[in-house]
């Protein structure tokens, strides 16, 4: 029976906003805090996936140590979890490589995010208006790279958003695939998602859209690292609507909704006890700006802190490494056994 391992990755995009915090992050913290000491929990700083888009070197070195920052921020601990940055582990690369060997191009273009990812850089509304040639094969075979993360480390459990099922789902076909392929009965475990409470958070002045990074309005998001004017200033002008009393009705008020998503959030309640004893919208941001502040408050004070301790964040990184890399190791000695390359 495989000991019960836990997977997830997180691209380095730097500061988290809170729609990171709440919609992963929260819950890994949750998982660390909550799982049996015999599980085996790995999260990882995927930067191999970052790379599928272009970036400035400088900079994603950068988001690199500041994620890294965000992880210990929040809360996940070295000694309990393995914390360690992907690209720093050769083997994802050399699994990916294999696996990609059996992988049919047709189930990777049919893969839902293939071509919507390039329609949301170039801001088009419909994934048909792109251009193949605007597309390139890293992006194209980057679940397979995600499944080469997941089953490196036998992962019997990966927390999965909605827009990531159908990658979990060629990851248990690739780890099927593997096993009946190199007569490997059971090798890779086939992995379950884990349903976790992760919150979709809106962008704050579009309610409609999710809360992104890449919104040229800075007001739009909250970053863990905003201070409590930052917070307050944010909610205040944030879109809500001109009906009467506080509901959570997602599609007739997706603004208010939002709001109530934060502040149940923060208050581990639901979205309609959140809204309880709230009568305007007044009333509501004033909720939201005090409960995003006390929650964000330790975070930031300990991201600020971290950050400058670099020769820590390193070590943490390297400890991570190794950690992971007896895995990886071990992983890998028998797939080259069993595919013929040793």
């Amino acid at each position: 029976m495989s000991l019960k391992t836990i997977f997830s990755g997180i691209q380095p995009t730097g500061i988290p906003h809170i729609g990171n915090y709440f919609g992963a992050l929260k819950n890994w913290k949750k998982l660390q805090d909550n799982e049996a000491n015999t599980t085996r929990l790995i999260y990882s700083i995927v930067g191999y996936h970052a790379i599928t888009i272009p970036q400035s070197p400088s900079k994603l070195k950068q988001e690199r140590r500041e994620m890294m920052a965000a992880l210990l921020a929040i809360g996940l601990s070295p000694d309990r979890s393995i914390i360690f940055h992907q690209d720093q582990v050769a083997q994802h690369t050399e699994l990916a490589w294999i696996f990609n060997c059996f992988t049919s191009v047709n189930k990777l273009q049919r893969m839902t995010t293939w071509k919507s990812k390039i329609a949301t850089l170039k801001n088009s509304n419909d994934a048909s208006e792109i251009d193949d040639s605007a597309l390139n094969l890293g992006l194209l075979s980057y679940p397979v790279l995600q499944a080469a993360d997941i089953l490196l480390y036998k992962a019997t459990h990966v927390p999965v958003g909605d827009d990531q099922q159908q990658h979990l789902e060629l990851s248990r076909d690739i780890a099927d695939q593997y096993n009946r392929t190199y007569k490997a009965r059971r090798f890779f475990p086939l992995p379950n998602h884990i349903i976790t409470p992760a919150s979709r958070i809106s962008n704050l002045r579009d309610p409609l859209s999710k809360m992104s990074k890449s919104h040229p309005l800075p007001n739009s998001r909250i970053m863990i690292t905003d201070t409590d004017k930052e917070i307050s200033s944010k909610i205040k002008s944030a879109v809500t609507d001109s009906s009467s009393g506080i509901t959570f009705d997602p599609v007739n008020r997706p603004g208010v909704a939002n709001l109530l998503t934060i502040l149940a959030e923060c208050t581990d309640d639901t979205p309609e006890e959140a809204a309880v004893g709230l009568s305007t919208s007044a009333q509501l941001k004033d909720a939201v700006s005090e409960a995003t502040i006390k929650t964000l408050t330790p975070i930031r004070d300990n991201f600020y802190r971290l950050s400058k301790e670099h020769e820590y964040l390193d070590n943490v990184a390297r400890q991570g490494k190794e950690r992971a890399s007896v895995i990886a190791n071990d992983t890998m000695n028998q797939v080259r056994k069993h595919v013929g390359l040793d």
